[in-house]
């Protein structure tokens, strides 16, 4: 399979199942990343992190599994509820 990008991972020539690692899906999985450790760092389940934090669970579950590349407000929004959990969870109730 193709892939588009510069290669940031070679493959193994060890490995029949390793493949290369593009820089592009490198950034979406560091990105995906900051997502799920903001959410396993509360201890909050998908479902109970997307629901305090107004975040549609299907897209959660996209964006912590790297099928789709989470957009940088999103990723910011990750980090601002890992350093503010209870505030911003005051906010958005509130709004």
């Amino acid at each position: 399979m193709a892939r588009k990008g510069h290669i940031a991972i070679s493959v193994d020539p060890g490995d029949s199942e390793d493949f290369h690692v593009t820089q592009d899906a490198l950034d979406r999985a560091q990105k995906c990343r900051v997502i799920r450790t903001a959410r396993t760092g509360l201890g909050l389940s998908q479902e109970e992190f997307a629901g305090r934090f107004r975040v549609p669970v299907g897209t959660l579950r996209d964006w912590e599994q790297a099928r789709v590349s989470p957009p940088d407000f999103a990723v910011a929004y990750a980090r601002v509820i890992a350093a503010m959990p209870e505030k911003v969870a005051e906010i958005v109730s509130a709004a």
